[in-house]
C-alpha cells in the first residue's frame, strides 16, 4: 500500500495495508452515493459462440463449453458464494464485440439462462432467434452479479 505521507515534501512512503474497510469505503471507490447498496459483478466474459467458442475478453471464467447450437456453459474461475446470482446478456451476429447487432430484417434474438439447475461453477445460457430456433451467434457478452 502507498500513500503520501502527511507534511512530507513530495516523497512516497511505503505504510501498512488497511485491515478492514467501511461501506463508505466502497462507495467511494464506485463513485457512488447515498444509502443504496452497491453489487459488484462477479464474472463476466465476451465471447464468440460461433463454432469453438472463443473469448474476446472476461473476467472470473475460466472456459467456456459448446453444449449444442445456440447453447453454452460459462465454467467460473472461482466458484459463486451460492446459486442465487443474476446473469444478464447481450448478443450480436457480427464479430465487432464493441458494434451493433448486425441482425437481418425482423430477425431478433433472445438470450437467458436455462437448465440444468444452477451451481456455483457455472452457468449455462442459450440464445434464439424470433422462430423459436436456438443458434449460435458471433458476440455475447455476459454478467454475472450477486
Amino acid at each position: 500500500f502507498l500513500a503520501a505521507q502527511s507534511g512530507n515534501t513530495g516523497g512516497l512512503t511505503w505504510t501498512a495495508a488497511p485491515s478492514s474497510y467501511a461501506d463508505s469505503d466502497a462507495l467511494s471507490l464506485f463513485n457512488a452515493s447515498g444509502s443504496t447498496p452497491v453489487y459488484a459483478c462477479r464474472a463476466w466474459c465476451s465471447f464468440n459462440g460461433t463454432g469453438t467458442p472463443a473469448i474476446y475478453g472476461s473476467g472470473n471464467v475460466s472456459s467456456i463449453t459448446d453444449v449444442a447450437t445456440g447453447k453454452w456453459q460459462l465454467n467460473f474461475a472461482t466458484a459463486m458464494p451460492d446459486i442465487n446470482y443474476a446473469c444478464s446478456a447481450n448478443s450480436a451476429e457480427d464479430t465487432d464485440p464493441g458494434g451493433y447487432g448486425n441482425y437481418g430484417a425482423g430477425t431478433q434474438f433472445s438470450f437467458f439462462r436455462y437448465a440444468p439447475a444452477a451451481t456455483v461453477n457455472n452457468v449455462n445460457c442459450a440464445a434464439y432467434e424470433n422462430s423459436g430456433a436456438f443458434a449460435d451467434l458471433a458476440t455475447i457478452q455476459v454478467s454475472i452479479f450477486r
